[in-house]
């Protein structure tokens, strides 16, 4: 411990997500490692059926002089920590989402004017929900004085969540619990930008006042970014949060590029993701699911793939081809990922911002793949650390940091699930994955009734220092009505589930446990047990019929929905795999022509904007 000069807070960028349960033990923690465990069904509802929150802990680690950890720092007689973090929401006072704002389509896009324009400029500071800094710094600790209690909306009591310290000392972040509504009592009406609503996301700094034997240790603050539930828990973007910030360092010259990629950290993840989201999208299940073409897990499939000699070099190059390539200004639905993008709309739009693409760093090191260039390191039997504790005590701060934001989509920025378009800015960050705080003495300067893409871009603009709720208060508001209002195959013309809109957070199509009881019931006919594997069944038939019912279902009931769990399959049975991944819930499959109506509703609210979720 005398090596130890600074210290950091782990992981830098923090998730922590809502959910309604009010049971004292209602919560689970985040991820901390990369591929965690799969968990029990029914590990994400308490046993009234509510869903629990997600917690975001916080660690200490020690680092020497040279950089290298030394060691994790907890709470004991030799060790004070002082934790303080503080929660905000400002959604209800900043401007309406229209498209990001880096984009070139932006410059066409509707102006991004102030919510709750009519509000005057003497109370719209009503319109934040602001409870002020908490602090703990004792070890296994809870209380109300830990709540961020005290905030209002418009006069409304808003809770933003609490803190929590376990038995080390270590920091617990609690979101909010789902609760969204409008001070006027109006219906929610649209996707994004609900005037006159609140919820209780947000995010803040979380900071740390460290003494190591009296001595005072300066220590790097993290941040905490309170969003919606994970109705995928096992699932991953193609393009991750992760994925993306790093390829924003390597651009920014914070990271080294990688001289040569590793298969199983660097090519598998991609293959790995699309093939996980057949349990989410009925396209990705036909085109990537267990048995199918594009099956890239198969074990004799995956051999190939991960074999470097040139008796594969062109199954390489076929896949790598496949994906889309922004710098080949490629629009084509057809390339991978089948995800829209942040221009996208109905109907699509023939530029490259309409589709998503893998970063430049991602699809650099496909390349060298493809190519052969790559180091052959797939071992089959290899199998991850499940938590925290098994990783080296070097690894273990870079894979809480990595762990958060693997979690985290960077699909389509329009807006997104956790965060969107203003984190793919390098002037964001102090370091890579850690985000630069706004001095209390610098506060914001006002940027006037319209927010223009030169305003936000501009070196005076909200792009650099961040402070509490800067961070999520670019997303939608509610959250509950952009979950509701995003799917996928809105050209059903050209496929009825493809592309899609965060497949890996909001579930589109889904093995339903009725069928899935099917499956594994031996004693029925195959064709009936296969009929019902393949059979999707809509996530989103719970919220019934109508885009207004359906935003207000999504409000009230969000508990409701499916969480994709993993359950056990079929062993030995070429037809069906060994693991499955089932909604825990969920009603009976729509009729034919109530999925018409609701499509036709969906399509038609669509097209009544410049650009739709």
């Amino acid at each position: 411990m005398a090596e130890i000069v600074y210290a950091k807070i782990h992981p830098a960028i923090g998730i922590a997500r809502v959910g309604n349960s009010t049971q004292n033990d209602g919560f689970y923690l985040g991820p901390q490692v990369t591929e965690p465990a799969s968990q029990a069904p029914g590990y994400y509802r308490d046993n009234s059926g509510a869903l629990k929150r997600e917690v975001a802990q916080f660690r200490i680690y020690g680092y020497d002089a040279q950089g290298q950890v030394v060691g994790e720092l907890t709470m004991d007689e030799r060790t004070r920590i002082r934790w303080t973090v503080e929660l905000a929401n400002h959604k209800a006072a900043w401007y309406n989402f229209e498209l990001a704002l880096d984009i070139p389509e932006a410059a066409t896009a509707p102006p991004s004017t102030r919510r709750n324009a009519d509000v005057a400029l003497t109370e719209r500071h009503k319109l934040s929900i602001t409870p002020g800094p908490r602090t703990i710094d004792t070890p296994a600790s809870a209380g109300p004085e830990y709540r961020f209690d005290g905030g209002s909306f418009m006069g409304m009591a808003v809770g933003l969540g609490e803190l929590r310290t376990d038995p080390a000392g270590r920091l617990l972040v609690f979101g909010g619990q789902g609760q969204s509504g409008s001070y006027l009592n109006k219906a929610p009406y649209t996707f994004a930008n609900n005037d006159s609503w609140y919820d209780d996301t947000g995010d803040g700094p979380v900071t740390a006042e460290l003494e190591l034997d009296g001595k005072t240790i300066a220590v790097a603050p993290a941040w905490v970014v309170v969003a919606p539930p994970n109705y995928g828990p096992q699932q991953k973007s193609v393009r991750t949060m992760y994925a993306l910030m790093t390829d924003l360092a390597i651009q920014a010259g914070q990271l080294p590029p990688p001289s040569r990629p590793s298969f199983s950290r660097d090519i598998l993840p991609i293959l790995k993701a699309l093939c996980d989201l057949q349990w989410m999208n009925a396209g990705f299940a036909a085109g990537f699911g267990y048995g199918m073409p594009q099956h890239f897990l198969d074990p004799r499939y995956l051999g190939q793939l991960a074999d470097p000699s040139e008796s594969f070099a062109e199954l390489r190059r076929t896949v790598f081809h496949s994906f889309r390539d922004p710098g080949q200004e490629e629009v084509s639905m057809a390339l991978w990922p089948w995800v829209y993008g942040d221009a996208m709309n109905v109907p699509m739009p023939k530029i490259p911002n309409a589709m998503n693409a893998l970063t430049a760093t991602q699809l650099a090191l496909l390349g060298q793949w493809a190519e052969g260039n790559f180091d052959a390191d797939y071992d089959p039997h290899y199998r991850p650390p499940a938590s925290i504790d098994e990783v080296p005590l070097a690894q273990q701060p870079a894979m809480l940091d990595q762990a958060a934001l693997e979690f985290c989509i960077a699909d389509a920025f329009h807006p997104g699930c956790e965060m969107t378009w203003p984190v793919r800015h390098a002037t964001l960050y102090q370091e890579p994955y850690r985000w630069r705080h706004r001095a209390a003495n610098n506060p914001e300067p006002d940027y006037g009734t319209t927010l223009t893409p030169a305003m936000a871009l501009s070196c005076n603009g909200p792009l650099y220092g961040q402070s509490p709720g800067s961070i999520t208060r670019w997303m939608a508001i509610p959250w509950q009505t952009d979950t509701a209002s995003c799917r996928s195959g809105y050209d059903r013309d050209y496929d009825p589930y493809l592309p899609t809109f965060w497949p890996a957070r909001v579930p589109n199509q889904v093995l339903s446990e009725d069928n899935y009881l099917k499956v594994i019931n031996q004693d029925l006919p195959r064709s009936e047990r296969l009929a019902a594997y393949h059979h999707r069944s809509d996530w989103d038939r719970t919220l019934g019929v109508g885009k207004d019912a359906q935003l207000a279902a999504m409000v009230s009931h969000f508990d409701r929905q499916g969480i994709v769990e993993a359950r056990p399959g079929v062993t030995d049975d070429p037809d069906f795999p060994p693991l499955m991944q089932v909604e825990d819930r969920g009603g009976t499959d729509l009729s034919a022509q109530e999925r018409h109506d609701t499509d036709k509703a969906m399509r038609q609210v669509l097209r009544s904007r410049r650009s739709p979720s």
